[in-house]
């Protein structure tokens, strides 16, 4: 029964996006880390996503039935009950919410709120089955926790923040359309509309070459703005151009499992990499070059 509650949580989600949100923090905090901010951060975090999650799993059970890498989940075999479930993510929601707004601050919080609302009511129950856009509404969750790590350092949605957030949205979509190449019986026969399943492999080809540089456009402007370092600029510029090559040799592969597996692999070591970069190729900037565009 514990594993089985504990994999309702995606505990690989949670991790990944918990490298994200410490990273976030380590930009923000340029050296002089508050350990106890950065417990509640990531304990915060840890929560509101295994929240999220847990909902997902709740919500999507019918479909996970339908496809081969979820059908043995514990909800979709009966294994633990709905209601079990339910109790459980509001538990741990409330928990990580209230250790936000505790431990970090309100702007930390608010993040939290957005990336869950967005997770759960607009991607999951709204667009997940019926929009092609899912996946580019979805992204907004996923770049919430490096942004949550941020702000816990800083109070402010600043520059950074801004950056971050639109760096990791940008990022979210080619990878997301990895999975879905990987996955594309999977996904036709739970019947959800993501777009390489609705419009073809070539439609999502085209998309991530633009996703891709919006990626490195993004991410380049950190150090165009002097958050990060050189080191940070030749190692993310090498590795969108390699991306973007990987998108377009996808005909030298023996088949679309094989390339949207590799695709998908590039992508976690892109934003892997990303992370760990950020968290120590920064630039300690004065207070006074710190641009606020939103403080509660």
């Amino acid at each position: 029964m514990f594993k089985d509650l504990l994999a309702l949580t995606k505990p690989g989600i949670i991790f990944g996006n918990l490298i994200a949100s410490v990273s976030g923090f380590l930009l923000a905090a340029q050296g002089n880390v508050d350990f106890f901010l950065l417990a509640m951060m990531v304990i915060g975090t840890t929560l509101v996503i295994a929240s999220g999650c847990i909902f997902n799993n709740y919500i999507d059970r019918d479909i996970d039935q339908k496809m081969a890498r979820t059908q043995d989940r514990a909800l979709a075999q009966g294994r633990v009950s709905g209601s079990l479930a339910l109790s459980l993510g509001t538990i741990t929601g409330a928990l990580g919410f209230y250790t936000l707004y505790a431990g970090t601050n309100t702007m930390a919080l608010l993040f939290g709120v957005i990336g869950f609302i967005v997770y759960v009511g607009f991607y999951t129950l709204r667009y997940k089955r019926s929009s092609v856009y899912g996946t580019l509404v979805g992204s907004l969750s996923g770049a919430c926790p490096p942004v949550i790590g941020y702000v816990s350092v800083t109070g402010n949605f600043d520059v950074g923040a801004a950056i971050l957030l639109v760096t990791f949205c940008f990022w979210q979509i080619p990878h997301s359309y990895a999975i879905a190449i990987c996955r594309y019986s999977d996904y036709k026969a739970a019947n959800i509309p993501v777009l390489p399943v609705e419009q073809g492999l070539e439609a999502a080809r085209f998309h991530m070459y633009f996703y891709i540089m919006g990626f490195a456009l993004a991410a380049l402007l950190l150090a165009e703005r002097g958050y990060a370092g050189t080191i940070y600029t030749l190692v993310i510029s090498l590795m969108s151009l390699y991306w973007l090559y990987l998108v377009k040799a996808g005909n030298k592969f023996q088949d679309e499992v094989a390339w949207g597996r590799k695709l998908f692999v590039f992508s976690i070591v892109t934003i892997t990499v990303f992370s760990v970069l950020i968290s120590f190729d920064y630039v300690v900037k004065p207070v006074e070059d710190t641009v606020v565009l939103a403080s509660l």
